[in-house]
């Protein structure tokens, strides 16, 4: 495949302003995304509404995601993807604006759908715009720096954010977003170059994929283990405060401890993952469901409490990188295609995970909610199994 990079005389030109104004886009959405799990108490309070239902305003982006990265490439049709990527950004300030000043439930949920639509567009196009950005040799670089964003987003995100929740309120937090997410917004239009449509994207590409029984089988496993992680990660705050018995203080620390330990889960990932990805493809539910369980059973603790959510924030992270590996080496006929059914897949299950959660907690209670995350892990360990037959023939 032939990287479209700007050219300047016979030299290539890598727009690496482009790509670190990317890397912040993907920072601002994770952040944008998963802030309502640090701030679910007071938010449910402010708006009225139980946790389980305010846990559903992660479930509805959710939602609208899958929706847009199925259907952005094909809406967007011949449009220019520098001016597609300019309005995934806008939707997202948009968002951050209608949350912020959300008067009641129901406009939450609009501002919370508009995001949706930013993060599967976004995410669904990331790929090939980095790849039309960067010669062909640093786009795993590229791509590096873009999980950085998503890293220093899942780190340092829902700990400040409960941290200044508790002193400033939840509004407060959402607010303070929104001049950063303008700043990326006007830094796309100056950095991002023209990027004109290739081709329009074809439903039947997807289709194929599909057919086939190894990637149909992955899909499967991947919204499997993503799901056990949200419905588990959702939901950890009412956790912490209620069999765990922390306060606001010590839920940031643990959050904090949750969001650094993805730095190493994401080099850990990039330094031992090789060409035979199999073996590790059971990893992510396997360890994530482990420590999900040593919560359940040792969650009184602060201490062991803290080191479960260490080892579970590693793998939070390196869980992409195991499985957009899989997928590029299972699906390099077709990236673009396979790419927009991962992000479909991951934000489905978050969606699942949300929705299953929710119901669990305000049905039952926390430790339900905990269980049927560890079930979900155990569903996913055994149809992975080896995870050669999740591999293209040879």
């Amino acid at each position: 495949m032939v990287s479209a990079v700007e050219h300047t005389g016979s030299k290539s030109v890598a727009a690496w302003g482009a790509v670190l104004s990317m890397a912040l886009c993907v920072a601002m959405l994770i952040a944008s995304e998963f802030m309502p799990v640090s701030l679910l108490t007071p938010m449910a309070e402010g708006l009225g509404a139980t946790e389980g239902q305010t846990g559903q305003a992660i479930s509805i982006s959710g939602l609208f995601a899958v929706a847009a990265s199925m259907f952005i490439t094909t809406a967007a049709g011949r449009l220019n993807r520098k001016w597609v990527l300019v309005a995934m950004t806008a939707f997202m300030l948009l968002s951050l604006v209608l949350v912020a000043a959300a008067p009641n439930f129901a406009v939450l949920m609009i501002g919370r759908a508009m995001l949706g639509i930013c993060i599967g567009g976004f995410w669904a196009l990331a790929t090939a715009v980095i790849m039309r950005l960067v010669p062909i040799s640093d786009v795993p670089r590229a791509l590096a720096l873009i999980y950085g964003g998503q890293a220093i987003a899942a780190a340092f995100a829902a700990p400040i954010g409960s941290y200044l929740g508790g002193m400033f309120g939840w509004r407060a937090v959402f607010w303070a977003l929104v001049p950063i997410v303008a700043v990326n917004l006007i830094w796309h239009l100056v950095s991002l170059p023209s990027l004109p449509a290739r081709r329009r994207q074809d439903f039947r590409t997807m289709f194929d994929l599909l057919t086939r029984p190894y990637f149909l089988r992955g899909l499967f496993a991947a919204m499997l283990s993503w799901g056990s992680a949200y419905t588990m990660l959702t939901y950890l705050r009412p956790f912490l405060e209620q069999v765990t018995g922390v306060d606001v203080t010590t839920l940031s620390v643990l959050l904090l401890v949750l969001g650094c330990a993805g730095f190493v889960g994401t080099w850990a990932a990039g330094r031992f993952l090789s060409d035979n990805v199999a073996p590790l493809l059971k990893m992510p539910a396997l360890v994530m469901g482990a420590c999900t369980l040593g919560l359940l059973t040792m969650g009184g603790s602060v201490f062991a409490a803290g080191l479960f959510l260490a080892v579970w924030g590693a793998m939070n992270t390196a869980i992409s990188v195991i499985w957009m590996t899989w997928m590029s080496q299972n699906a390099d006929d077709a990236p673009e295609a396979a790419g927009s059914l991962m992000v479909a897949a991951i934000q489905s299950s978050i969606l699942l995970g949300a929705v299953v959660g929710g119901l669990l907690l305000d049905g039952m209670t926390i430790t339900a909610t905990f269980t049927g995350s560890i079930v979900l892990a155990g569903l996913a360990i055994a149809l992975i199994g080896t995870g050669r037959h999740l591999l293209k023939p040879a």
